[in-house]
């Protein structure tokens, strides 16, 4: 570390500390020179993600669209902000663990439909017709029928393991 008054790169590090949170490393050091003292930060160097939208434009990742999104899908739904901000949390770790620098918009949208699936169904179909841009109104019931014959065989699965027999349906 060069010296802020003297600019000799010979230094000693007195003190180190890290803060609470453990995200930041405090350093006091001392200049072998001038024999100055001075204070440096060290942090774990943060690497935006940036998305790869449709069309091959590339912008950083945006927590607040995702948010958004969330928030329109769920207009008058049940599930709460802190629910919400729940899943967020976890689409962003998650991208942050299976991608590097660079993230498809598809990819993210593809997260975003699994946990609303499991949220809120009404929701998920809400953000599906917007994300995969139904033609017409056959695209619509087809996907709400998909959802509805997985919620029958989710239920009729619950079913069958509490009486311990087939489901008669």
């Amino acid at each position: 570390m060069r010296c802020p008054y003297c600019k000799t790169d010979d230094d000693r590090v007195a003190n180190s500390r890290a803060n609470s949170d453990g995200t930041c490393v405090k350093r006091r050091r001392e200049c072998a020179r001038c024999g100055r003292r001075y204070t440096t930060y060290e942090r774990v160097e943060e690497r935006p993600l940036r998305v790869i939208k449709k069309d091959g434009n590339r912008e950083n990742f945006t927590r607040k669209k995702i948010v958004d999104g969330l928030v329109k899908a769920c207009f008058k739904r049940p599930p709460s902000m802190d629910q919400l901000n729940a899943v967020v949390d976890e689409i962003e770790r998650e991208l942050n663990e299976r991608f590097e620098t660079e993230v498809p918009s598809k990819e993210i949208g593809e997260l975003v439909m699994a946990r609303l699936r499991e949220l809120d169904q009404v929701a998920f179909i809400r953000f599906a017709s917007v994300y995969r841009e139904f033609k017409d109104v056959s695209d619509f019931v087809e996907q709400a029928g998909m959802v509805l014959r997985e919620t029958r065989a989710e239920s009729g699965a619950q079913r069958q393991q509490s009486t311990g027999t087939p489901d008669s349906q």
